[in-house]
């Protein structure tokens, strides 16, 4: 039997907010998200990443994958900004960096001459001397107020590494290993907060011995989608990856049950990351969720 003894005082305090944080429709996972979405090949992983994307809502796409040409029909449905086709590209990895560093600066900016441009207007308005320089900076525009690809606001930005097993990029990790640790600070604004990017890696295995995804990118998974395997090494693996959740047996009969119900591309996904008001961290598919009775006599001790 245990028992407890409060101390006042020293409840922690969680700040509101969230570095890279984005809204997402109330139904679908949080972005800044590192995905990992695994199944063997023509299991369906490119159909459910786009789906995931179209619905989470981002406004653009990055894609690093040296296989994008024979998707390109599949592919179009996504607004693809840039494209990065050989793998073996490490500087690829600060490219994406600069594109995310290049929206928070293009941000700040239009910040910074909407601030000048409502003060100029009310100057005007209100008959108050005006600086030349603020008047020659807006007059040789013709007044036109600023303009901001994104009407002010943070863009919600996807980036999706597809067949890229044996790349250099898996391969002297150390690059996207950083890239998947700081995901959702890349592009830090100086008024606090970044604009942030959500990774989606599709894999045909979760554990491959060599130029495959490794620890440091598995342990920042915050949504796992697993389709249908027979391996049952990996499917312990993948149970181990839910942090001790649901006991190992209840995990399978979970599994089992996506996969017997999905219809044509069954898959499980784990959100280990979830929203609140969600009430399951599994779901058959995007649009069923997994009730655990485990998970919420847990949630009742909590």
């Amino acid at each position: 039997m245990l028992s407890t003894q409060s101390v006042k005082g020293l409840q922690i305090v969680i700040t509101k907010g969230e570095s890279g944080g984005h809204e997402t429709p109330l139904d679908m996972p949080k972005a800044s998200c590192v995905m990992v979405i695994c199944g063997k090949r023509a299991s369906g992983k490119s159909q459910i990443c786009i789906n995931l994307i179209e619905k989470m809502k981002y406004d653009y796409t990055i894609a690093v994958s040296p296989t994008m040409n024979s998707n390109k029909e599949l592919m179009s449905r996504l607004n693809i900004l840039h494209t990065f086709e050989d793998p073996d590209d490490l500087t690829c990895i600060d490219k994406i960096k600069e594109i995310i560093n290049e929206e928070a600066k293009d941000l700040e900016r239009y910040k910074h001459e909407m601030k000048e441009y409502n003060k100029l207007m009310k100057d005007i308005r209100d008959g108050h001397n005006i600086g030349d320089d603020l008047m020659l900076k807006f007059f040789d525009n013709d007044f036109v107020k600023p303009q901001h690809r994104w009407n002010g606001k943070k863009p919600k930005i996807a980036c999706i590494f597809d067949d890229m097993l044996g790349s250099l990029i898996y391969s002297r990790p150390r690059k996207i290993n950083a890239l998947s640790t700081y995901s959702r600070h890349l592009g830090q604004l100086q008024e606090g907060g970044s604009i942030g990017i959500s990774l989606f890696f599709l894999i045909q295995s979760f554990k491959c011995q060599t130029g495959g995804l490794n620890r440091v990118i598995r342990n920042q998974c915050t949504q796992l989608i697993m389709f249908k395997t027979k391996d049952n090494k990996e499917l312990e693996d993948i149970a181990d990856s839910c942090g001790g959740e649901i006991s190992k047996e209840t995990f399978i009969k979970v599994y089992d049950y996506a996969i017997e119900t999905g219809g044509s591309h069954p898959f499980l996904m784990i959100d280990l990351h979830k929203k609140e008001n969600h009430p399951s961290m599994f779901r058959a598919g995007l649009d069923k969720f997994i009730i655990v009775d485990e998970l919420n006599k847990k949630e009742q001790i909590k």
